[in-house]
């Protein structure tokens, strides 16, 4: 990273870094949950969640309902280790192969502590700092082999446990359990509301960092919900918002280049057939290419777009236990069809208001453009 990048930009790559390489952990586990209440219903009989017990233990391979069991148990591993990824991977990025054992051992406390993912951006940012600062130190040339693969390590291990659990950990608990109990106090028309915030930062930068901020917030939640058994719990529902917001840009600009592809270039259109793809596994970044070639048209359309499905998803009530996937996971969802709708009207929305945008002839003044959007 170059000198002259400023802080504020330096702390955004460190966590997009961090989220970069929890993603598949979060997928994993997600998707693993998802299969485990697919086998065992929302219930999974009566069944305390002592996951770990679970898998330490024998169980009748010729039960579904232990079938579904095991899997919900892996799924909830795997989004539990979701936050030690997160911070362990942004002390990485901070600093280097020392920065990771710190980094683990704080997000680990912060998965168990109350504090969750908000506790781990901290950590991870902490055990970064402390782990360079501790590294600035002269020390005799004999001591310097062994500082960043013992001293160092050790160390800030032990910094960041203390503040963890002395410092921040309460705090920020107290912060996420407020959180959570606003969240559970919304409903309908609420959901839909912030299904539309959610939408809108979800399609603003196509997988920038407004865009993950969104989904570490619904994986966030999603972790916090792992044992929840009422499907239109708010925390799963912003989850199925924030996917089901995440794929229409694609879908919708593919979408378009079918319905009228005079509008767009050879390329775009090529783009287009990669993006009916991208789009349905909830990877937003398809719809880059259309918007970097036609940004004031493009970026408001899918914005538009995605809002409109995040609030039918929030009105809906929709909750799902799979954080990624895409379409190909829809049948994890508690109401797959109203959840195809809620894509399929977003997506008819971003394509005709990209095509409408088109309509606007290139090179007109902005009072024009102005005075032709309304």
């Amino acid at each position: 990273m170059s000198s002259n990048t400023g802080t504020g930009t330096r702390i955004r790559q460190y966590l997009m870094t961090g989220v970069s390489y929890m993603i598949p952990m979060v997928a994993a586990g997600g998707l693993f949950l998802s299969i485990g209440f697919a086998l065992g219903g929302y219930t999974l009989g009566d069944w305390d969640w002592n996951w770990m017990g679970f898998l330490s233990a024998p169980w009748d391979l010729t039960s579904s309902l232990d079938w579904a069991r095991f899997f919900a148990s892996l799924g909830k591993l795997g989004l539990t280790f979701a936050v030690p990824f997160l911070t362990m991977f942004i002390a990485y990025a901070i600093a280097d192969r020392p920065g990771l054992v710190p980094g683990f051992v704080g997000g680990f406390i912060a998965a168990f502590n109350g504090s969750g993912f908000l506790g781990g951006l901290l950590a991870g940012l902490l055990a970064g700092l402390v782990v360079n600062l501790l590294g600035r130190i002269k020390l005799p040339a004999g001591i310097r082999p062994i500082m960043p693969v013992v001293v160092i390590p050790l160390v800030a291990s032990f910094i960041i446990a203390f503040l963890m659990t002395t410092v921040i950990g309460v705090p920020v608990a107290a912060i996420i359990n407020g959180l959570e109990g606003w969240l559970l106090s919304l409903s309908g028309g609420n959901l839909a509301l912030l299904g539309i915030l959610l939408g809108l930062m979800m399609a603003f930068d196509m997988g920038g960092p407004i865009n993950k901020v969104a989904y570490t917030v619904a994986v966030g939640l999603l972790t916090e919900a792992a044992a929840v058994t009422d499907p239109s719990d708010p925390r799963l529902v912003i989850m199925a918002i924030v996917m089901a917001a995440g794929m229409t840009p694609p879908l919708g600009l593919a979408l378009a280049t079918v319905l009228r592809k005079r509008a767009f270039s050879n390329s775009e259109r090529q783009a287009g057939k990669a993006a009916w793809v991208l789009g349905a596994s909830f990877i937003t970044e398809g719809a880059i290419p259309f918007a970097a070639a036609d940004p004031v048209r493009v970026i408001p359309s899918i914005m538009i777009g995605s809002a409109t499905t995040g609030a039918l998803v929030g009105l809906f009530q929709i909750g799902s236990h799979a954080p990624h996937g895409g379409i190909w996971v829809t049948a994890m969802v508690s109401n797959p069809l109203l959840y195809l709708v809620a894509i399929a009207i977003g997506t008819v929305v971003t394509a005709l208001l990209v095509l409408a945008a088109k309509n606007i002839k290139p090179g007109v003044s902005d009072a024009e453009l102005e005075e032709a959007v309304a």
